[in-house]
């Protein structure tokens, strides 16, 4: 696929490098001749100086032959005015902007033709909202992903010593809760995948993927650490746009405490936040989270745009009594350096942001597509479309796909969403279950490289009508 991304920014690079490493023809469009050097050295794809806003530098981009522009530059006005220029000059046919601005989120005519032409509308920063108000909901896990419009979830977990499946194979999870059917399916131990098989043991401090209906999610959480008690109180340091949209999101159900530096966004802050106590001051000042009863704090979550802040913040947070901290970390080194220690979860926004783009990327009926452990397997929904004369995988037990009977392919399915709205079906995948027309199947690969494959197999022969 040809992908003219505009802006080198964090988001822009990130997306760079994932598509890159899947084989597709990349051309990155900034005005920061230095930011694409810098990406130029990293990654093969050609880079353009200019303004992505201009016919011209898109012309030079070799727009007309795009099939998508991605525009992710800082600016909500360049990428509207570049999807429109897309669109009706060059007739590119996907347009996907970044939009931070929540007046342009929730206006509908920007994506019509009479409008900014935009297919797809990404914002970085009520995706990371979205995700953070998820783990509020499950203070245990460290990711809660959500599948078949929240019929289906996955909970990344880190398993503790004396969980009752902690010191077991993966079999008795079955004997634990016969009644519930659930699935591991995957393992990171000490940075390294393991295999997820029956007679895999699960061991104290592994950060383990389990897959299950909504409805007995917390059931299976129980077999891997003690539940604590769920979360009222929350402190927020940065009064952002994420900071404000999460307190926003939180206010009705929760005692909510935002601390900002600055008294003029404080001022603005109050306004729009009737229910929370906003406060005026450093989140690294301990005497300020003192005061504040910081000790008392479920929740501490750290959103400002600076990520030693950040870091600091939570870690302080932490040793004064805390019971569990949050870091927005947008440099991913810095996300794998802290996350497990004192610092609970690292946010990585741009992972966040990639896991929408690239639903839109994926070829075949992609519903969803949600990166895990920070980019390292990646856990797709994809639709089973056609009959069995037109599609390899309908009518077919999975233990008879070739691409997912190998243990060693890194690619499973782990659950299959049958029907849809209130009558919808959950059914965890077993070798031997069968792979109906419309089913939404839930796919895990831990080995990316094997993503084409999986597109491939979905895709629909050309008898299909």
């Amino acid at each position: 696929m040809k992908i003219v991304i505009l802006g080198a920014g964090r988001v822009g690079s990130s997306v760079a490098e994932s598509l890159v490493s899947e084989r597709n023809d990349i051309t990155v469009i900034d005005t920061d001749s230095a930011h694409l050097a810098a990406l130029q050295e990293r990654l093969d794809l050609r880079t353009v100086v200019g303004n992505g806003a201009h016919p011209s530098v898109l012309q030079a981009a070799n727009i007309e032959d795009a099939d998508m522009l991605i525009a992710a530059t800082m600016m909500d006005e360049t990428n509207l005015v570049a999807c429109r220029i897309a669109k009706q000059m060059f007739n590119v046919p996907t347009r996907i902007a970044r939009i931070r601005a929540s007046e342009f989120v929730s206006n509908q005519a920007i994506a019509e033709d009479e409008g900014f032409c935009v297919d797809h509308i990404i914002c970085p920063e009520q995706s990371v909202t979205n995700a953070i108000v998820r783990l509020v909901e499950h203070p245990e896990a460290l990711q809660v992903l959500e599948f078949a419009n929240g019929k289906l979830t996955l909970v990344a977990v880190r398993a503790y010593a004396g969980g009752p499946l902690v010191g077991h194979p993966i079999e008795d999870l079955r004997k634990h809760i016969p009644n519930v059917d659930a699935r591991v399916v995957a393992i990171f131990r000490n940075e390294s995948s393991v295999l997820p098989e029956g007679n895999t043991l699960i061991e104290a401090g592994d950060e383990v993927f389990c897959l299950a209906a909504t409805r007995d999610i917390r059931k299976v959480l129980l077999e891997l650490r003690p539940m604590g008690r769920s979360v009222k109180n929350v402190m927020i340091a940065g009064g952002g746009n994420i900071g404000l949209r999460l307190a926003r999101a939180l206010g009705k159900d929760y005692n909510v405490k935002i601390i900002d530096p600055s008294k003029k966004r404080c001022e603005y802050l109050a306004g729009e936040l009737p229910a929370a106590l906003v406060l005026n001051g450093d989140a690294t000042d301990e005497d300020l989270l003192g005061d504040e009863q910081v000790q008392g704090v479920d929740l501490f979550i750290a959103l400002t745009s600076d990520d030693e802040d950040n870091i600091m913040a939570t870690l302080l947070a932490k040793r004064m009594g805390a019971r569990r901290v949050i870091a927005l970390i947008n440099r991913r080194a810095y996300a794998n350096l802290v996350q497990g220690g004192q610092i609970d979860i690292a946010i990585a926004p741009d992972q966040v942001t990639m896991s929408e783009l690239l639903a839109y990327v994926r070829r075949g009926d992609i519903v969803a597509v949600h990166s895990l452990r920070r980019g390292a397997a990646e856990a797709i929904e994809v639709i089973a479309h056609g009959e069995a004369k037109s599609s390899k995988v309908i009518g077919k037990r999975i233990e008879d796909i070739d691409l997912f009977s190998g243990k060693n392919s890194g690619v499973m399915i782990g659950a299959i969403v049958r029907g849809i709205g209130d009558g919808a079906t959950v059914l965890i995948a077993h070798h031997d279950t069968v792979i109906e027309a419309e089913d939404h199947v839930i796919v895990f690969v831990a080995n990316k490289r094997m993503i084409p494959k999986v597109e491939k197999l979905f895709q629909v022969g050309a008898g299909f009508l």
